[in-house]
């Protein structure tokens, strides 16, 4: 059930500039804070303008920020965990002191440092979020590799002769990905949070822009009117989607035997 929410979150997203019904900027004074109705399944919003388009449209920046994040961090902490188990001695050292130094600072505060250095938008909270990411990434790959090294089919290959850097990136990589895919899984869903979260405050992604963080944060007047559906809406969706991806990523850690403690 899960699996089937999020691709239909993904494939509205996706399609969105060909199914929404309206234009995501498109202003109607007259229509100020509709509910729900033909014209609008959603209602609209303090400037009229339609939720359901701005949920799709909203859909591709919030989801597109955290897939950038976890490929990346993915990408770089294999990379780093790899090299860091595989050669050990000083490298090990200080890539784990490195490690260490990046995890004294949470995401958020990188964030926020991100923004203060180039800018509000998606590219600062994105770059500095990948940063922070890395290590829980690098950490766990280096914990496998560590374990991985040590196995027979490992010893086999080096006694046959060939590369350390073959055996360790074609042969003991491929054994720890899925493990890492699983873990990377569950860092989407505590991304596109934090990401909202920033959109909500001011430092994300910026207005006129749809983004479900930034609605809440647009909507949060009309609450004053009683109009309690753009807010409740962009709200719904970012904790439905952060709790159906944490599914499917427990679901894989499961299956994949993985132990994330």
């Amino acid at each position: 059930m899960a699996v089937v929410f999020v691709a239909a979150v993904v494939l509205a997203a996706a399609l969105a500039p060909v199914i929404a019904p309206y234009d995501p900027d498109h202003v109607d004074l007259q229509n100020v804070l509709a509910g729900p109705g033909w014209a609008h399944w959603l209602g609209t919003d303090a400037l009229g303008r339609d939720l359901l388009t701005r949920l799709m449209f909203g859909a591709r920046t919030s989801l597109i920020g955290p897939l950038i994040v976890v490929v990346g961090s993915t990408a770089l902490g294999l990379v780093l965990g790899l090299v860091a188990a595989w050669r050990g001695g000083w490298v090990d050292a200080v890539l784990s002191r490195v490690f260490d130094f990046l995890f004294s600072f949470p995401a958020m505060l990188l964030a926020m440092l991100g923004v203060a250095l180039f800018g509000k938008g998606l590219f600062a909270p994105v770059l500095a979020m990948t940063i922070a990411y890395i290590p829980y990434v690098a950490r766990l790959t280096r914990g496998l590799i560590i374990t991985e090294r040590s196995r027979p089919y490992v010893q086999a290959y080096r006694v046959l002769g060939f590369r350390s850097s073959w055996i360790a990136f074609t042969r003991v990589l491929p054994n720890v990905v899925p493990t890492v895919g699983a873990q990377s899984t569950l860092n989407f869903g505590y991304v596109l949070a934090d990401l909202a979260a920033l959109s909500f405050i001011g430092l994300g992604v910026q207005a006129p822009t749809a983004d479900w963080g930034s609605m809440i944060n647009e909507s949060r007047g009309a609450l004053m009117s009683g109009a309690l559906l753009p807010t409740f809406v962009p709200a719904a969706v970012v904790v439905l989607v952060v709790v159906a991806i944490n599914v499917i990523g427990e679901e894989l850690s499961d299956r994949i035997g993985g132990n994330f403690s």
